[in-house]
């Protein structure tokens, strides 16, 4: 079996134009001074990565890797959410995705589905660069209008949005293959990989993709009222990232899993601090060894009420305690009766000439 690295931090939520969260040196520091031991880099952040620059060039890796490590802390993963989340888009979000993309292309999504698909492949070749095997991502979505059954879905509609949500990621994923690393989709209301059953949808799409992976994130499952252990148990062969991230749901008089427009604060689920909702960790990090998951557990912070700097530091501390070191022995070795083949054949009633006939 094998032990879960971590602490690790997304620094998504955490960049800033402010010091020390403006460079990959400040922020690298103060992640350390957390006591994470790695960090997982948004790609899409100039301030920490230059994702073309990456692809291309050895020595550029090489000086980020070296940042790094003048603070004691290794890369985990890239993130390319936001790219993910560009290379399939409904014309009703059009508007409020183009924030994702590089101003000189928002009102041309096909020019920014584009620049996606592209970054996308960059990422794969940055992260060969930097050691790095897997890539978290977004799917897209061009069924999420559709979510709910009314009006009644026409028939092939669900097909063709999956075929062709897989047209776009097969020449993706191809890149990937190449260069030897996992692109692991977030499971994630908004996505039409939202669940297991869009997942397995996508995977047949895709053939089977060898490189088609899963990022498990428990609290978009707990949201949604999944069995997230459960969810372990049949999916951990595609499990490649973890996001270790708490929430919490409870149903009232007036709202269930949709919300009903609230705020944050004020929905039946909500996102929290780690160790201040409901996710059985100890149960996941169990899964998890059990499963001999080879990555990262990586904090992704975001809580409706707790400050973000308050919540890395209880979250590095709440990770390490759940972390299991995996043993190896037997916790009952001490009893070995160290016995043979024939010992063992003698204990079952099976003596030599018997073996002898046997052969």
């Amino acid at each position: 079996m094998k032990t879960i690295k971590g602490p690790a931090l997304f620094l998504a939520q955490y960049v800033s134009d402010e010091p020390p969260f403006n460079t990959l040196d400040g922020i690298a520091g103060w992640a350390a001074s957390m006591g994470f031991k790695a960090v997982q880099v948004p790609s899409w952040d100039t301030r920490l990565i230059d994702l073309a620059k990456a692809a291309g060039d050895l020595g550029y890796c090489n000086e980020i890797k070296a940042t790094l490590a003048r603070h004691g802390l290794h890369i985990s993963e890239l993130s390319c959410h936001l790219q993910g989340q560009l290379v399939a888009v409904h014309p009703v979000y059009d508007t409020l995705f183009d924030g994702f993309a590089p101003k000189a292309l928002h009102g041309d999504p096909d020019a920014r589905q584009a620049w996606a698909v592209e970054q996308l492949k960059l990422a794969a070749r940055a992260s060969a660069n930097l050691g790095l095997d897997a890539v978290g991502t977004f799917s897209g979505a061009l069924l999420w209008p559709f979510l709910y059954p009314w009006p009644q879905r026409p028939p092939g509609l669900v097909e063709e949005g999956f075929d062709e949500l897989a047209r776009r990621w097969r020449p993706i994923l191809d890149v990937f293959d190449t260069e030897g690393v996992d692109l692991c989709f977030e499971i994630h209301p908004g996505e039409d990989l939202h669940d297991g059953a869009t997942f397995e949808r996508f995977l047949e799409a895709v053939d089977h993709h060898p490189r088609c992976h899963i990022l498990y994130d428990p609290s978009h499952l707990l949201l949604q009222q999944l069995d997230y252990l459960a969810f372990l148990d049949r999916y951990h062969a595609r499990i490649r990232m973890f996001h270790v991230k708490d929430a919490e749901f409870n149903a009232t008089a007036s709202q269930g899993v949709y919300g009903g427009y609230t705020s944050w604060v004020e929905r039946a689920g909500r996102f929290r601090s780690l160790g201040d909702g409901q996710v059985d960790f100890k149960g996941i990090f169990t899964r998890l060894a059990q499963y001999d998951f080879e990555g990262w557990a990586v904090i992704e912070w975001e809580c409706a009420l707790k400050h973000p700097e308050q919540g890395a530091l209880e979250g590095a501390r709440f990770v390490a305690e759940h972390i299991i070191l995996v043993t190896d022995r037997a916790f009952d070795d001490f009893a070995d009766a160290k016995t043979d083949q024939g010992a063992n054949r003698a204990l079952l009633g099976l003596g030599a000439v018997q073996a002898a006939r046997h052969e």
